[in-house]
């Protein structure tokens, strides 16, 4: 099903996969500044989870909704992220906000505001690639929520080895040999597929954890 909401720069789009039953949790997900919720990691999210009782939503920023090619500022994809918020309310369930890439960024940094009960990270993009110096480890550390990161070994916007000591909230967990678009090279101890599973099976047991506790 899919839902448009309005925000300040035109309209957002939600495509939900609902739970199989009465939902533990939502889980909206923002994708990157270089491609939309077609992302491999978003659309294993969305087939996964509903099973397991988690209502997934795959929200596309206005930009990506217009056609355009290149994201805005921070800030501003901050401001378009929160009037999706709530939209995705349901009473009772807890919701949870993340992303990819940017998207995760801007999860990191709403969090609180959108009054969510945790953060899924996936891909942190913690600094550019080559510049380890511009670190954005600031938003990370400061979610104030339970927050997940999913993070791959080989990703050149910052390894998991580079991460900082994280609070007691916060978990990170590496996905082997994966890039920054979680694809791993054709002789890793892990394939293709057997990857998206680690993800989906990592995020489904930290949202059943942190929900059912």
């Amino acid at each position: 099903m899919q839902t448009l909401v309005p925000t300040p720069a035109g309209d957002a789009r939600i495509t939900l996969f609902e739970a199989t039953g009465r939902p533990w949790a939502r889980l909206a997900l923002g994708h990157g500044a270089g491609g939309g919720v077609e992302a491999a990691d978003l659309q294993a999210l969305a087939a996964a989870l509903p099973p397991l009782g988690f209502t997934v939503a795959l929200v596309e920023q206005p930009w990506r909704v217009a056609g355009k090619k290149l994201a805005p500022p921070p800030r501003t994809l901050d401001a378009l992220w929160l009037p999706v918020v709530p939209a995705l309310a349901e009473d009772g369930v807890p919701l949870f906000v993340g992303g990819r890439s940017a998207g995760a960024r801007v999860a990191c940094r709403t969090g609180l505001a959108s009054g969510a009960a945790g953060v899924l990270a996936l891909a942190f993009p913690l600094h550019p690639p080559g510049r380890p110096e511009k670190s954005r480890a600031e938003e990370l550390l400061g979610t104030g929520l339970p927050t997940l990161v999913v993070q791959g070994g080989a990703d050149t916007f910052g390894t998991p080895a580079e991460f900082p000591a994280l609070p007691a909230t916060h978990r990170l967990v590496e996905v082997p040999q994966a890039g920054h678009g979680f694809k791993v090279p054709k002789r890793a101890a892990l394939g293709g597929p057997q990857t998206l599973a680690l993800i989906t099976d990592t995020v489904g047991g930290w949202l059943a954890e942190v929900t059912k506790a």
